[in-house]
């Protein structure tokens, strides 16, 4: 069965760029998820292996959810502008930031390491 991954993105040419990618490689995709409460409702629905988020998503930051799903053993990808790559990295030091825009294959073996990563080992 294939892994699982939740996609909170609010630009949607984004989020369908970022969907293909993923289901490309194999994927079973949940999203895209415009809003906090979106991923939050699905999250609660059926845990992901891995999720993908934007920080600012169309009602809120996903600081929060994504904190949620880093406590119940879920890797988190941050994929978001590049000025807060730094910001995210040093506040959420298990997660996986990854700037916009970024090549395919940066996104894939970025998802790749965080799927093999366990926090117990950090």
């Amino acid at each position: 069965m294939a892994q699982k991954i939740l996609v909170a993105e609010d630009e949607m040419i984004v989020a369908f760029d970022l969907i293909d990618t993923v289901e490309e490689a194999g994927f079973e995709v949940d999203g895209p998820h415009a809003g906090v409460s979106s991923a939050m409702l699905a999250y609660q629905k059926e845990k992901p292996d891995l999720a993908i988020f934007d920080i600012e998503l169309q009602d809120g930051n996903a600081l929060e959810l994504a904190r949620t799903l880093m406590e119940e053993d879920v890797p988190v990808v941050f994929y978001t502008g590049s000025r807060r790559v730094n910001d995210v990295a040093e506040q959420f030091p298990n997660s996986f930031p990854l700037a916009k825009p970024c090549p395919p294959s940066a996104m894939l073996s970025t998802i790749s390491e965080a799927l093999e990563f366990r926090p117990s080992e950090a």
